[in-house]
């Protein structure tokens, strides 16, 4: 009996173990995630990232790449007297990184940490500042999961400028007719002194 009970020990732990529930054999853990919107936008942009799968607690680390932006094929035009001519596309040379401290402000850097919550998920906010392909890598620093995302930044508009109007013509008023005023009041002068003087020249030959 006592080998009995013996042998009914031993064997319950063993029995409460595989009671629990197992994952099948074919089960893969979820992968990480890594979005980053909006995913086409202009330079000056604040873009949101937001992880997911990560290690609950860990540290993730962000490495941001800008690269050029892909080069369409050559379109051609045609011109009014039916030939055509092809128009080069555009380049834009990608500038080397500028090192900052502020992930919203005007020279981001280009590597970063964040805090995974709870849950295996993380949130950040960068600023886009050049046309090019922003491609924004997290990767967890104790699972080493790695995730990536894409952001296409192209040049905006040009600024709008209100269009240019000729100055007005103001009407001339104040000191510009002084001049003016001042020749007339001496010819009105000099008339009234050749008027005195005509009356005495003729009132003197009446007396003579």
């Amino acid at each position: 009996m006592a080998l009995t009970a013996g042998l009914a020990v031993a064997a319950a732990p063993g029995a409460a173990l595989g009671a629990q529930p197992q994952p099948p054999p074919d089960y893969v853990p979820t992968p990480p995630t890594l979005t980053v919107t909006p995913s086409s936008t202009t330079p000056g942009t604040i873009v949101t990232g937001v992880g997911t799968g990560f290690l609950p607690g860990e540290i993730a680390t962000i490495t941001v790449t800008v690269g050029g932006l892909p080069v369409a094929a050559p379109a051609a035009a045609r011109r009014s007297d039916g030939t055509t001519v092809t128009m080069a596309a555009v380049a834009y040379q990608q500038q080397a990184p500028t090192p900052g401290s502020s992930l919203t402000g005007n020279n981001p850097p280009r590597r970063f940490t964040v805090q995974v919550d709870g849950s295996g998920s993380f949130t950040f906010k960068y600023r886009v500042t050049r046309p090019g392909l922003w491609t924004f890598t997290a990767r967890g620093n104790s699972s080493g999961r790695t995730a990536s995302a894409s952001v296409t930044v192209t040049p905006g508009p040009p600024p709008h400028r209100p269009p240019h109007r000729p100055p007005h013509h103001l009407p001339v008023t104040g000191a510009s007719l002084g001049t003016p005023m001042k020749i007339g009041g001496g010819l009105l002068g000099a008339g009234a002194v050749m008027v005195l003087a005509t009356m005495v020249w003729r009132r003197r030959r009446l007396e003579s």
